[in-house]
């Protein structure tokens, strides 16, 4: 401000009042301040004029898994959206399912002094966040709930959705059917493989524990899965995510026939492939703008007792699960 006012030809506090769009400032005056600030690319540091004022930072963080995964990219697009409306920028950062580097992202946020926090857990214990949310930074989980904090809770409904795509897959005359999950210690993936389990016990067929694999996984180890789950007569795969979904693809395509194929999570070009995959889908935009709202809410002031959302997950028949065995 000081070189800007310099070049102006104005005092510091002429400057100050340009930048902020106060009154007082006689137009040919504001407009030798504004052509300094462009000469000079002057940018105000919005940070410290919130810190200094007692105001917000502006900003709200958001811990995922992975920000390469198209999931995770359009629960970052709702969340956007979201913050956008309340006046507010979104600092993301990616786990890499380490819980490590969950704390680190998270408490690097609130170090920058976020508004608030939104956070997919990586691992099962969150008393880190405790000291930040007692001091008044709000925290709302999404996908998965937190370990050991009563918090906001934002969750799809992943065991009713996998036991309803088990009976899906029995009603076209399946009996054998396979489950290739993620890693059991992440909730999603327990909890489907729960929904698995219970699928087989509503639709009276044995489950067989030979035929559950559970990740994380490769291209290489799911070929290798395809291929003894089919020798040991599954008739019909049903898949943990959309990730695991596309490596069973690739494992699938040198065969002349396929067994019939559902995954959890739709994916891009799903409904173009031969045959097109059925998926049991749920709404990830809803799931983000949920977790926002709830959030925002919550730094206007909602004081109610933390609250947890299940959103519904429905299947979408296209055609690779309705193959008979």
């Amino acid at each position: 401000m000081s070189d800007v006012a310099r070049l102006a030809g104005v005092s510091i506090k002429t400057v100050s009042r340009v930048v902020n769009d106060e009154p007082g400032v006689h137009p040919d005056t504001a407009e030798r301040v504004l052509a300094a600030i462009e000469q000079l690319g002057f940018r105000r540091n919005l940070g410290a004029r919130n810190l200094r004022r007692g105001m917000s930072t502006g900003t709200i963080g958001l811990v995922l898994e992975d920000v390469g995964n198209p999931f995770y990219s359009v629960l970052t697009r709702a969340v956007e959206e979201v913050a956008r409306q309340y006046g507010r920028q979104v600092l993301t950062g990616s786990s890499a399912e380490d819980p490590a580097r969950e704390r680190e992202l998270a408490l690097e946020f609130c170090s920058r002094r976020v508004d608030g926090l939104i956070v997919v857990p990586a691992g099962m214990q969150h008393g880190y966040l405790v000291p930040e949310m007692r001091a008044g930074t709000p925290v709302v989980f999404v996908d998965r709930p937190a370990g050991d904090v009563v918090a906001d809770t934002v969750l799809v409904d992943n065991l009713g959705g996998t036991a309803a795509m088990v009976g899906h897959l029995v009603e076209h005359g399946h009996s054998r059917l396979a489950f290739l999950g993620d890693a059991p210690d992440i909730f999603t993936a327990s909890e489907r493989l729960r929904g698995f389990r219970e699928g087989c016990a509503r639709a009276g067929i044995r489950f067989d524990e030979s035929l559950v694999v559970m990740g994380p996984h490769t291209d290489a180890g799911v070929k290798s899965a395809v291929d003894r789950l089919l020798a040991a007569g599954a008739t019909a795969l049903i898949t943990g995510n959309n990730r695991i979904t596309i490596m069973v693809l690739r494992a699938l395509s040198t065969l002349d026939r396929r067994p019939a194929l559902a995954g959890f999570d739709d994916f891009e070009l799903a409904d173009l492939l031969d045959p097109p995959v059925t998926v049991l889908a749920h709404d990830i935009a809803a799931m983000g703008r949920a977790a926002a709202e709830l959030l925002f809410a919550r730094m206007e002031g909602d004081t109610s007792p933390p609250r947890r959302i299940v959103l519904p997950a429905s299947i979408i028949p296209r055609g690779s699960g309705e193959v008979r065995p």
